[in-house]
């Protein structure tokens, strides 16, 4: 019988790495495959799809259906929740799928990148779109929905005669009575002045003043030294409606001040950014909503190129397309 030579059993190659055969290797969690073709299409998907769904919602909820039709906008936002939902039903159904069939979750797939970004655009487009819904577009709304009056004088109406009034042009008598401007101050200065007639060369003392010119922090609060809007301007008669609530009782103190300070009167006081031009300075928040729309979907774009630029390159070291 043919005796076995010890040093040739074990020197065997399968013997390496281990006396006795025993096998030592481990397996990261993320380890490469055999590389496969990439694919386009799941590529493609995943930029395109969660830009989409990102302009969709930041137009919703920027725009004139969240200002006509709420329940429709909010129901349009829910629509999109669920695609998200949709894009996570896929994403876990591919990891409980890769479970039975390898026993151990050990490759990153599209499918969650996809639920991952879908979800940052979903949120992102409902933040932004209703950041620039009640900064820029609810006013011009409002502007456009309210009523316009022309040739308002002073000395002859009263504010409750212009409730409903949103646009207004005065006659080309129509002052700023600079010296009896005021300053109330609550973190901010709100910042009044009497809108007032003028008659040979001199400014008019009116029995009730209802109609102010006002800003913020364009006066000292302690003297006339209103310089707010078109102050200065010589073509300027014309006023555009203080819309906000939560400003308005604020410079209803600045006029108590100036009354008790000039011993005036004003019996129903209206508020109005002092211009030139009201259909330019209404449109100003309209042109201003269009452009963070749009800038917000170029950003968005870059934003979701680069994610799937990175995610292509780190799929690449693994192997998994």
């Amino acid at each position: 019988m043919q005796r076995s030579n010890p040093e040739a059993y074990f020197s065997r190659p399968q013997l390496y790495g281990g006396f006795g055969g025993f096998n030592r290797e481990t397996k990261p969690f993320f380890v490469r495959s055999q590389r496969q073709r990439m694919n386009l299409v799941s590529i493609f998907l995943c930029f395109l799809l969660p830009w989409s769904l990102f302009c969709v919602i930041h137009a919703v909820t920027s725009f004139q259906i969240h200002y006509s039709r709420p329940i429709l906008c909010y129901s349009l936002c829910g629509l999109g929740l669920l695609a998200v939902i949709v894009s996570g039903g896929f994403a876990i159904a591919s990891t409980v799928s890769k479970l039975r069939s390898e026993g151990n979750f050990r490759q990153p797939n599209w499918h969650w990148f996809l639920f991952l970004t879908m979800l940052v655009a979903w949120i992102l487009g409902i933040i932004l779109g209703g950041l620039n819904f009640w900064t820029n577009m609810q006013p011009y709304y409002n502007y456009r929905n309210l009523n316009e009056y022309h040739l308002v004088n002073p000395a002859t109406m009263r504010g409750q005669q212009l409730m409903d009034a949103g646009r207004v042009y005065f006659t080309n008598m129509t002052r700023l009575d600079l010296r009896r401007s005021m300053g109330f101050r609550n973190l901010d200065t709100y910042c009044v002045a009497p809108i007032t007639v003028q008659g040979a060369g001199t400014l008019l003392p009116l029995a009730s003043y209802d109609f102010w010119a006002v800003g913020l922090g364009c006066c000292s609060g302690n003297a006339a030294d209103f310089h707010c809007g078109e102050y200065n301007n010589p073509k300027a008669h014309s006023g555009l409606r203080l819309l906000r609530d939560d400003q308005r009782s604020f410079f209803r103190l600045a006029v108590q001040q100036a009354e008790s300070a000039y011993g005036i009167k004003a019996t129903h006081p209206l508020f109005f950014y002092w211009n030139e031009d009201n259909q330019a300075e209404m449109n100003s928040f309209r042109d201003e909503g269009y452009k963070f729309f749009l800038i917000g979907m170029l950003a968005h774009f870059a934003w979701q190129l680069l994610s799937v630029t990175l995610a292509v390159a780190g799929f690449a070291r693994l192997g998994q397309f």
